[in-house]
C-alpha cells in the first residue's frame, strides 16, 4: 500500500488543486457567447483579467479588439486585446487612465454590437474611476481607510460602488445599446455578483445612504468631497431596473465553490475524508480562527464531529482590524491565532492562503501550520501572541520559513482554509 503523503506535502497539493480549479484557460472557453452580427469588444479587470482575455483570444475564431486593467505583475502576453497594468488594493493613476479610455472605448457602440466583459477580483481598485469632484488622492485614502476598518468586503464594495464613474452598473449602462456579456470569476462571500470588482456590468439595489451608514458604523475619518458626495446622493448607482441594463448577461465562470472541491478530490485520493464546512465564511480572521481550533480539537480529541483522518475545507474573505504596526494579511491572522489556540496539539496541520497568490498587500499567498510551530518560534525568540497583537502573521511565519509564496496565480477566488487531522486521540 502507498503511504498517504506527508502533511505539508498534502495541503499543498490541495491548495495548488483549488487555484488551479479556477484558472482562466479550462473555464473561459466553454462559456464564449456566439459571434455578433457586429463587433466583439473586449473589457476587463481583475488579477485573472489578462489571462482570461488571453483565453478568449485562443479561442475566439473572428475579429476582436478590447481593453483589460490587471495587478502589476499579473500580464500576459495577448494579441489583439491590450493589457494595462495598475495598483492593487490601492488604486494608482494607470487604473484611473485605463477606465477612462474603456469608457470611451464602449461610448458608440451600436445594438448588433457585443461587449464582452471579463471580470474577476481585485477589479475595484484596479478600475479607478472617481466620480468628477472627486479627486485619485481622496480615492486612495478611501480605500486604506476601508482596508484597515475591519468592514467586509460587501460593506467595502458598497461604498465603492457609489463614488465611481464606472462601477455599480455604470460601465454596462455605457455599452448600451450593445449586447452585455459578462464572465466573472468570483472572490466574494456568496458569490453577490455586485460585490466582485464593485459590479462595473450588475445594477446595484443599494444606495448613497447605505454607503454612508457603513462609513459612520466604522467610524472611517473620510475627505470632505467623499462624505459630500454621499450626503447628497449624486453618487446614486445605477438601479438593477435600468433599461439600459436590459440586454446584459452575467455567468459566474468559476467560484470559491468549486475550488474547495478540487481540493475535496484532492483529499479522497490520498484517503483523507474532506468536509467543506463553507465557501463564503466572513469575520475577524483571529476570531475564524479561535472557532475553527475548537472544532479541530473536538476532532482529534474526540472524533467528533468528524472522525480522523480527515481535513476541514473553507473559503471565504475574513477581515483584519489593523491596531498593531505589522502587515496585516488575513490568511496568516487567521492561521496564527488557530495556532495559538491549538497550542500544539499533535496531528493537526494547517494551510491558509489567498488564491490569487497576495494576502493582503503582500506578494505572499499564505502559510503552513505545523503541531511545532509555536515551539520553533519561541526557539527564535518570537512571542507568537505578540505576534498577533501586531497583526504581523507574515513576520511571524516568514521568520519560520513557513509563507506559501506561488507568485501570480493569474486567477482569484478568494481564501483556501485547509486543517487537516492526521489522528483521534485522547491525549496530547
Amino acid at each position: 500500500m502507498t503511504p498517504p503523503p506527508a502533511p505539508r506535502a498534502l495541503l499543498q497539493a490541495m491548495f495548488h488543486a483549488a487555484v488551479a480549479a479556477a484558472q482562466p484557460s479550462h473555464c473561459v472557453p466553454p462559456h464564449l457567447p456566439p459571434a455578433p452580427k457586429g463587433r466583439l469588444i473586449v473589457i476587463g479587470a481583475g488579477k485573472a483579467s489578462a489571462a482570461m482575455a488571453h483565453a478568449v483570444e485562443q479561442h475566439w475564431p473572428g475579429p476582436l479588439s478590447g481593453l483589460v486593467v490587471t495587478r502589476y505583475g499579473y500580464a500576459v502576453p495577448c494579441e489583439r486585446i491590450e493589457i494595462v497594468e495598475a495598483s492593487h488594493p490601492v488604486p494608482d493613476a494607470a487604473g484611473m487612465l485605463a477606465a477612462r479610455r474603456m469608457l470611451d472605448l464602449v461610448g458608440n457602440l451600436q445594438a448588433d454590437d457585443t461587449v464582452l466583459c471579463l471580470i474577476s477580483g481585485g477589479g475595484s481598485s484596479l478600475l479607478a474611476l472617481p466620480l468628477d469632484g472627486i479627486s485619485l488622492e481622496d480615492k486612495q485614502a478611501l480605500n486604506r481607510a476601508l482596508l484597515a476598518s475591519g468592514a467586509t468586503i460587501g460593506e467595502m464594495n458598497c461604498v465603492r460602488r457609489h463614488l465611481s464613474a464606472i462601477k455599480g452598473g455604470r460601465l454596462a449602462a455605457a455599452c448600451h445599446p450593445a449586447q452585455v456579456v459578462t464572465l466573472a470569476i468570483s472572490d466574494v462571500p456568496g458569490d453577490k455578483l455586485g460585490d466582485i470588482a464593485s459590479g462595473p456590468t450588475v445594477g446595484d439595489a443599494t444606495t448613497c445612504d447605505d454607503a454612508l451608514a457603513i462609513v459612520r458604523r466604522y467610524g472611517m475619518d473620510l475627505p470632505d468631497s467623499i462624505r459630500k458626495t454621499l450626503e447628497s446622493g449624486r453618487g446614486e448607482s445605477v438601479k438593477p431596473d435600468d433599461p439600459r441594463l436590459a440586454r446584459t448577461r452575467t455567468t459566474l465562470i468559476a467560484t470559491p465553490q468549486l475550488a474547495l472541491e478540487a481540493a475535496a478530490g484532492v483529499a479522497r485520493a490520498a484517503g483523507v475524508t474532506p468536509y467543506i464546512l463553507g465557501d463564503s465564511l466572513e469575520g475577524e480572521a483571529r476570531d475564524v480562527g479561535k472557532v475553527m481550533a475548537g472544532i479541530a480539537l473536538q476532532t482529534a480529541l474526540r472524533g467528533q464531529p468528524f472522525p480522523a483522518p480527515c481535513v476541514l475545507l473553507s473559503g471565504g474573505e475574513t477581515t483584519v482590524t489593523v491596531r498593531g504596526n505589522g502587515r496585516g494579511g488575513r490568511n496568516v491572522e487567521f492561521l496564527l491565532a488557530l495556532g495559538i489556540a491549538l497550542d500544539g496539539q499533535r496531528g493537526i496541520h494547517a494551510l491558509a492562503g489567498d488564491t490569487d497568490g497576495v494576502d493582503g498587500q503582500e506578494d505572499i499567498a499564505g502559510a503552513l501550520l505545523a503541531p511545532d510551530t509555536l515551539q520553533r518560534a519561541w526557539a527564535l525568540g518570537i512571542k507568537p501572541r505578540d505576534s498577533l497583537d501586531n497583526n504581523d502573521g507574515h513576520g511571524f511565519f516568514q521568520a519560520l520559513g513557513d509563507s506559501v509564496i506561488t507568485g501570480p496565480t493569474l486567477t482569484n477566488v478568494n481564501d483556501f482554509r485547509a486543517i487537516l487531522i492526521t489522528t483521534s486521540e485522547n491525549v496530547r
